[in-house]
């Protein structure tokens, strides 16, 4: 999970992406899915307002969402991404999201990032580099992309 998806938990402004960000919480909570988040999530949530932050950080325990502590190999790896144009070097801690997600053997990043996360051009890329460097590709949705609706 990226950090977008904390944030949208208490977006009363987006009260679509708030529904299935919850939902995709939901499932969670039914045992669906074993949650996980990098430590550079868990580093963004701390930088967060003094209002938002401990709500969402309160989320990693509510939820049993596991940190995941990134190792050199993540760093190389983000870096490709970045020297080979997927990620802009500005928004490098996205490239680390894809990146630990990819080195930790994690199957699906939810995000709403549709910036640098959720897009083609980076699901493509960032599969081609990984699978050149001996990683699969990682699924990549938004959360509405990753809930079972109707079920």
């Amino acid at each position: 999970m990226e950090t977008s998806v904390f944030n949208f938990v208490f977006a009363d402004d987006a009260p679509d992406k708030k529904a299935d960000t919850l939902k995709l919480f939901q499932e969670i909570k039914a045992g669906k899915y074993q949650p996980f988040t990098s430590a550079y999530v868990v580093q963004e949530l701390e930088k967060a307002s003094e209002s938002k932050r401990e709500k969402m950080l309160r989320l990693l325990d509510e939820y049993g969402i596991v940190p995941l502590i990134p190792n050199d190999e993540v760093t190389r790896i983000a870096e490709l991404y970045i020297s080979h144009g997927v990620i802009p070097a500005k928004y490098d801690t996205d490239a680390l999201h894809i990146a630990a997600a990819t080195v930790l053997d994690l199957e699906i990043i939810a995000s709403w990032n549709f910036k640098h996360i959720v897009k083609r051009k980076t699901i493509e890329q960032t599969g081609i580099i990984n699978l050149r460097e001996g990683y699969k590709s990682v699924l990549i949705l938004s959360p509405k992309g990753v809930t079972e609706y109707g079920k």
